[in-house]
């Protein structure tokens, strides 16, 4: 490894110490119970975790109010300080990986820039699919008004490709907007690219947003979904991840299991004999 100094993916929106943990300040008591962090991975260089739906990875100017994050809580579980290398929305669930030294944590963030991290994500959309393909569509950035209030406004769009591939459809009869039957599609997403909200973007831009998402979704079926499924969540989970061990040079495959939530509507929208009798999404 080269001495290049480490510079986190959150630089720009969070807290840190001179040993990469957030600072507490602002951070009010109360009687919150903090959530469960399932570790998925871990050696003396790296661990890597399932972040629950609706924990943020790290305290950002626009969280100020919030107790518990991915970050604080995997330090705890390990004992000791962990790096971020990338970034998973607060919404999303699925695999998280720290580095447990600036050097690891720089060396994976190189894999990541150099596009040589294979990321995999399952997700519910709108409608169903049937053609894989590769969606090649630049993104504007997406500013905030408080967090990003002294970047530039006119910055051009971002390159951003996302591999797609439908796994399974259905069809239920009950009306979500002005048909008499809902459509829903469990779709395989790997993103070649990593801007903001890329997933979420992508699918809502072939017409097929992403049930759960609340900024660029489509409100009445993600009504309908809560209301139907007493379920309310964002249907995406980062499933797996694979890159080479920045010590070890080994290949790593870290995958984590569905939640409850997606077995109980599998199972509603029938697709639990078709997943028992195949292999898991041939994902790995």
């Amino acid at each position: 490894m080269t001495e290049d100094k480490y510079v986190s993916p959150f630089a720009d929106d969070e807290y840190f110490d001179s040993h990469g943990d957030v600072d507490p300040t602002g951070v009010e008591d109360s009687d919150e119970v903090a959530p469960e962090l399932e570790i998925l991975f871990e050696d003396e260089h790296i661990v890597a975790i399932h972040k629950p739906a609706g924990l943020l990875v790290h305290r950002s100017y626009l969280a100020r109010k919030e107790r518990f994050f991915a970050m604080q809580l995997t330090r705890d579980l390990v004992g000791s300080h962990v790096f971020p290398v990338h970034r998973l929305d607060r919404p999303t669930s699925g695999v998280l990986v720290f580095a447990k030294s600036s050097e690891v944590a720089r060396a994976l963030c190189e894999q990541f820039e150099q596009h040589q991290i294979e990321k995999t994500y399952l997700a519910l959309v709108r409608g169903n699919m049937h053609e894989s393909a590769r969606l090649d569509y630049a993104l504007k950035v997406e500013l905030d008004d408080v967090a990003d209030k002294k970047a530039r406004k006119d910055k051009p769009p971002q390159d951003a490709v996302t591999d797609y591939a439908p796994l399974l459809n259905t069809e239920i009869p009950f009306s979500s907007g002005r048909y008499p039957s809902s459509r829903f599609c469990l779709i395989k997403l790997s993103p070649q690219t990593g801007r903001k909200h890329q997933l979420r973007r992508h699918m809502a831009h072939l017409r097929h947003p992403i049930i759960g998402d609340t900024t660029h979704g489509d409100g009445k079926q993600n009504k309908f979904f809560r209301s139907h499924f007493d379920i309310n969540r964002l249907w995406l989970i980062a499933k797996s991840i694979r890159f080479i061990h920045p010590v070890t040079n080994e290949p790593m495959h870290i995958e984590t299991e569905l939640e409850q939530e997606w077995l109980t509507i599998f199972e509603q929208f029938g697709w639990q004999e078709q997943l028992d009798n195949t292999s898991p999404f041939d994902i790995a």
